[in-house]
């Protein structure tokens, strides 16, 4: 972390996402509680503080592809992350990077494995062919946010508590008990404290839905085993839209492709994740 960065003047997302240095290739960090999924760190969460360390080590400021395997669950709390550089070039480097913490006996254990390549956004061109559209979405103050929990905006998880998060109807079916049965999941997405989203912020972005297990009618846990996610822009100040779908739930596992668009109506970044489904 810079040291023209004081704690006092970075968003929550930031002091939580934070990597100190310790020796070249070993950053020592602190895992927050405040992005956990009723037990369980996001996924996401955990991949941006790997995403800000590979770029502390790296030339390359900003995540173009990163693809993470979850090995063991982690827990809030010291952690550390250890980074190689695989290989450097004028517009590309490529490394990988572990996030290991001590399990009950003190044994340091290996908790997610990424191999990330890193370039400079401000330098790709603006020349877009694309067939994607953004999603058909209500506008903002149509769609469900915490507050309109029955229960109270606090009876969400712990995580939700620093998201600006307002989900498409269309695909809050779950939430009354009426899971609509198709693989999909919409909401207009912000960080609470009004901080913008970059590209470190995506990876945490692509994962911080509801799942869509839920509308298909599943509950509980749904830990993912593999994501990667591409980087293709650095997203314009403003609420971004985030679509999930999936396509094929089956021997317990599912897909989630995500589309996220920004206030520009870009495609600033797109992921696939696999993950476990429990009936």
């Amino acid at each position: 972390m810079s040291d023209t960065c004081t704690e006092a003047t970075l968003s929550e997302f930031d002091r939580d996402t934070a990597v100190r240095l310790r020796e070249p290739g070993v950053h020592d960090v602190n895992l927050s509680p405040g992005w956990a999924i009723g037990h369980a760190l996001n996924g996401g969460y955990l991949l941006a503080v790997l995403g800000r360390a590979l770029g502390e080590a790296l030339p390359h400021p900003d995540p173009f592809t990163i693809t993470a395997h979850y090995l063991s669950a982690s827990t809030h709390g010291p952690a550390v992350v250890r980074t190689h550089t695989a290989r450097t070039g004028r517009t590309l480097s490529s490394g990988s990077a572990g996030l290991f913490q001590p399990d009950a006996d003190g044994n340091e254990v290996e908790r997610i494995r990424v191999l990330a390549t890193y370039g400079d956004l401000d330098t790709v061109t603006d020349d877009v062919r694309t067939s994607a559209e953004p999603p058909a979405m209500p506008p903002r103050e149509q769609c469900f946010s915490a507050h309109d929990n029955p229960a109270g905006p606090d009876a969400g998880p712990e995580m939700g508590k620093r998201l600006d998060l307002r989900l498409d109807p269309a695909t809050c079916g779950w939430a009354v008990g009426a899971p609509s049965g198709r693989g999909e999941m919409r909401a207009w997405f912000g960080l609470a404290d009004g901080r913008d989203a970059d590209p470190l912020s995506l990876l945490m972005a692509v994962d911080a839905l509801p799942p869509t297990a839920f509308e298909l009618g599943l509950s509980g846990w749904v830990p993912t085993v593999e994501l990667t996610v591409h980087v293709r822009a650095r997203p314009a100040p403003g609420p971004l839209r985030v679509s999930v779908t999936t396509a094929n739930l089956a021997g317990g596992f599912l897909e989630e492709d995500v589309e996220v668009w920004d206030s520009a109506d870009r495609l600033v970044a797109q992921s696939r994740q696999l993950a476990r489904a429990k009936a």
